[in-house]
């Protein structure tokens, strides 16, 4: 393949990018750094849209006035990141919550005997959804204020037939507007897929607390337990580009035949 050469401007800090389109990042940073920049904005706009194939490394060189090798370099960064994937002599394309190794990364959870897979999909129960005044915690959360319009679903995920997560989840109320029960019940695929096809929202990363609890008794008869029950409690913050949250939600899970996995890099 046949590499653009750098233009002689290339090294200097704001050389070799569209005028008037430079990203708003220290002088100093690589260049490579400034062209990812530019990258997630065209993702965080909507003109590169979830599993849509981005232009060629050599068409990205041409627009930024780089070498391709400058553009490689940011696309790996994205890739690393989980925002962009590379397929073997088909090109780059934006990654996908329909996609199952996308889905894996937010599901961490697996069943003790056989995979994910023979398991099957979970089973939905839609328990509550509506809209709330943010409590201190949610706002805080999400970035609001107390007292802003947010989105509040309760649900139950069941794998053959039994109950086994127990979620709460918060959506600030503009983004999701439309979002109802029906909806998510009639959804087939992940949540996040949903998220990001209908609402334009695109979860890129989470941040997780783990703790073990005690069920009260709602959460006793909703998952079929007893209040000895020792439960996992998984709060996350998941935040689409630019780090801006978008989802508050606490998972509660029986461990009894399921196990909560993490992969460490």
């Amino acid at each position: 393949m046949t590499t653009t050469p750098p233009s002689s401007s290339e090294s200097a800090a704001t050389g070799g990018v569209e005028a008037g389109a430079l990203p708003s990042t220290p002088a100093f940073s690589p260049l490579y750094q400034q062209i990812k920049v530019l990258m997630l904005q065209s993702l965080q706009s909507g003109e590169w849209k979830p599993s849509a194939a981005i232009p060629s490394e050599i068409e990205l060189a041409a627009r930024f006035r780089v070498s391709q090798g400058t553009v490689r370099k940011a696309i790996d960064e994205l890739a690393a990141e989980n925002l962009l994937v590379r397929r073997q002599g088909k090109g780059t394309f934006v990654a996908t919550h329909a996609e199952q190794h996308v889905q894996y990364r937010f599901l961490k959870l697996f069943p003790d005997s056989g995979d994910v897979n023979s398991e099957g999909p979970a089973q939905r129960q839609i328990i509550d959804c509506k809209r709330v005044r943010a409590a201190a915690d949610v706002a805080r959360a999400l970035g609001l204020r107390q007292g802003d319009s947010v989105l509040q679903v309760r649900r139950v995920l069941s794998f053959a037939k039994v109950p086994t997560i127990l979620e709460d989840i918060w959506l600030p109320g503009t983004p999701f507007k439309g979002l109802t029960a029906e909806r998510l019940r009639d959804y087939d695929g992940p949540m996040y897929a949903l998220f990001e096809t209908e609402f334009g929202v695109r979860m890129v990363r989470a941040e997780e607390k783990i703790r073990a609890i005690l069920p009260d008794a709602e959460q006793c008869e909703l998952l079929r337990t007893s209040p000895q029950t020792p439960l996992l409690s998984v709060e996350r913050i998941a935040y689409t580009y630019n780090d801006t949250p978008m989802e508050m939600r606490r998972g509660l899970y029986l461990t009894n035949t399921h196990y909560y996995r993490n992969e460490l890099n």
